[in-house]
């Protein structure tokens, strides 16, 4: 497979200070959607998720718990790492940054960046710990409070830290942007990052003491004072997980020689990875990612969740009661991507009801349920879903599936899987109305060229939600069976979704 056929795709790796919640499930989700959907376009592809271990928070959150730090993350980590089971999701790596080939992989980036970008000196700031930042007075609201932990007071450190010459990359990073070799997406967001760089940079620290860090954190190389500044340190994580330390052939053909790098962020970690991580990889004249897609927040009452404000919800209790493919449906439809979206109860089971039960698992339930009644449909191809189409399907009917497919490829391109998934339901709605107009139940025995074009549009339907609901699309695609290559028998396939009482 050529270099131009890989695809990497990273979510963010979040601080283990607490169990994860929902808004981290979306982000897991949306990324798991564009793997599954690069794997079914032939790309070979690289997919890692992770956990965030070396931040002072992570050390304090053990401490009121009375527990080691090494024990708290441990324990932690594993609630992040079970998502895969809980959310079907296809990660191909997950790593820990207190990981070995981590720690190895830091160090050597630390000492890949150019020598005179990083430097030692005093600083005295105010410093978020629920961030792990510094934050500049502009930064902040009626300049007292981070915006994004205004519960959280902000500390006054004094320190002797080394920094990284940000400043220095600006034009650069402002450049690639501007020109489309760094893509961010949605555009809104671009344009706050080019807002943010035309502001003016200030150099970014990038250590703290090792008393002040409570000897946690991978060392800097050649000062046993300090410990890396933890998102210096752990930006680091996504080449590290492709084998950056020994530079292996991994890393060389999913990042140096890949032009399909993406990096998959909720936006309050958009700085981090749309300006630093390129200043970064600039300064150890590595490969930039290609996009930077950007995700909004999960509200409650119109409040972001968070674990500092004690509003989240648990994505595994979720999937336990409706299932997970319903919890993944919800995620992906209902918050726009790239966009804030509120949830509730109410509306998930309202969203279950309406667009699943009733949708998607009614109108399976009718064309399996007519399709079943012919002993066998002879086909001059084999399933949709194999790349192929039905010769016998009515221009109608494939005209409306090819534009479906069309807008879906389009959508997904453009991070907007909430507008692919609803040109889905388009479709699904499409073959509801065909059912209808043809009065297809009626001498189902004189329909079977409309019966057909029924399989094939829920054929298509199945192979189209793949991405998005693996599970459901692999219960609807085993119902059709193929005998040969032109002969295809129907089975009736389970209840989809059980309507909710």
């Amino acid at each position: 497979m050529n270099n131009s056929k890989k695809f990497f795709i990273s979510t963010a790796i979040p601080y283990v200070n607490a169990k994860p919640h929902l808004g981290f499930a979306l982000e897991l989700v949306q990324a798991d959607v564009l793997a599954r959907y690069h794997r079914a376009k032939g790309f070979d592809v690289f997919f890692v998720s992770g956990t965030d271990e070396n931040a002072l928070k992570n050390v304090l959150a053990a401490k009121k718990q009375n527990m080691g730090v090494k024990d708290f993350v441990d324990k932690n980590a594993q609630t992040f790492f079970d998502l895969k089971k809980v959310l079907n999701l296809s990660w191909d790596d997950f790593i820990r940054t207190t990981e070995k080939r981590h720690f190895d992989g830091a160090t050597k980036f630390w000492l890949a960046c150019k020598k005179d970008d990083i430097y030692k000196k005093s600083y005295r700031g105010l410093y978020c710990v629920g961030c792990e930042e510094f934050k500049t007075p502009k930064e902040l609201v009626a300049g007292k409070f981070c915006e994004e932990h205004p519960n959280q007071p902000l500390e006054i450190v004094e320190e002797e830290n080394y920094f990284f010459k940000l400043s220095k990359y600006a034009k650069e990073i402002e450049s690639r942007i501007q020109n489309g070799e760094l893509i961010i997406l949605p555009e809104g967001r671009k344009r706050e990052v080019l807002s943010f760089i035309r502001g003016g940079l200030n150099d970014l620290s990038i250590s703290r003491s090792k008393e002040r860090a409570e000897s946690w954190g991978v060392p800097v190389p050649g000062d046993d004072s300090q410990v890396q500044y933890v998102w210096f340190d752990a930006l680091t994580n996504y080449i590290n997980a492709l084998g950056y330390f020994n530079s292996s052939k991994k890393f060389e053909e999913f990042w140096e020689n890949n032009e399909n790098i993406i990096h998959l962020i909720g936006k309050g970690v958009t700085r981090f990875h749309a300006v630093y991580w390129p200043a970064m990889l600039l300064s150890a004249n590595l490969r930039l990612p290609k996009k930077v897609l950007i995700h909004g927040y999960i509200t409650v009452d119109d409040k972001k969740i968070s674990k500092s404000l004690g509003n989240t919800i648990d994505s595994s209790e979720l999937v336990s009661k409706y299932g997970v493919d319903a919890v993944r449906y919800y995620l992906l439809k209902e918050i726009p991507s790239g966009e804030d979206g509120n949830f509730s109860v109410a509306s998930l089971e309202r969203v279950y009801n309406g667009e699943l039960a009733n949708g998607l698992g009614n109108f399976a339930a009718r064309v399996l349920g007519l399709a079943s009644k012919f002993e066998k449909f002879s086909a001059g191809g084999g399933s949709s879903s194999g790349g192929e189409v039905f010769s016998q399907v009515d221009r109608e009917v494939s005209t409306k599936i090819e534009s479906v497919k069309a807008i879906v490829d389009q959508k997904i391109h453009e991070f907007r899987l909430h507008e692919a998934l609803g040109a889905i339901n388009e479709l699904i709605a499409f073959g509801d109305k065909y059912v209808n107009n043809h009065e297809v139940w009626k001498d189902t025995d004189s329909k079977k060229q409309e019966v057909l074009n029924l399989v094939v549009i829920l054929d298509n339907v199945a192979a189209l939600l793949k991405p998005f609901l693996p599970e459901t699309a692999e219960k609807i695609q085993p119902c059709l069976v193929w005998l040969d290559e032109k002969n295809l028998e129907i089975k009736k396939g389970e209840v989809l979704f059980p309507r909710l009482v």
